[in-house]
């Protein structure tokens, strides 16, 4: 299906290629949610990577897992500030992450 001209930037995006909207704010619409899409998307994919970064460091006893964590606790924040993810999935992680710091810690 070929995509509008309003839709020329949106090449390759799964949603805007099944659903085409019919009036002009649905048009609009549809390209505000894509872009929140990909924010979202981005910002997601950036927590988890800190996330797994933070793991590893912890796991290797890396001097620098307290720092790395403090910037992975901050991104967690910040994801769920914006609505990214949940306020009881930002304790989770935030809790799950400074388990295994201070358990490593002991050791």
């Amino acid at each position: 299906m070929r995509l509008p001209r309003f839709a020329k930037h949106l090449r390759g995006c799964e949603l805007c290629e099944k659903i085409m909207p019919n009036t002009k704010s649905a048009k609009k619409e549809l390209r505000k949610s894509v872009k929140r899409q990909i924010r979202n998307k981005k910002i997601e994919d950036n927590l988890k990577n800190l996330i797994k970064k933070s793991r590893k460091a912890i796991e290797i006893k890396d001097g620098s897992a307290n720092d790395l964590v403090a910037q992975t606790v901050k991104a967690i924040d910040k994801a769920a500030q914006k609505g990214i993810i949940k306020k009881n999935t930002r304790d989770r992680k935030k809790s799950r992450l400074q388990l295994k710091l201070n358990k490593a810690r002991k050791k």
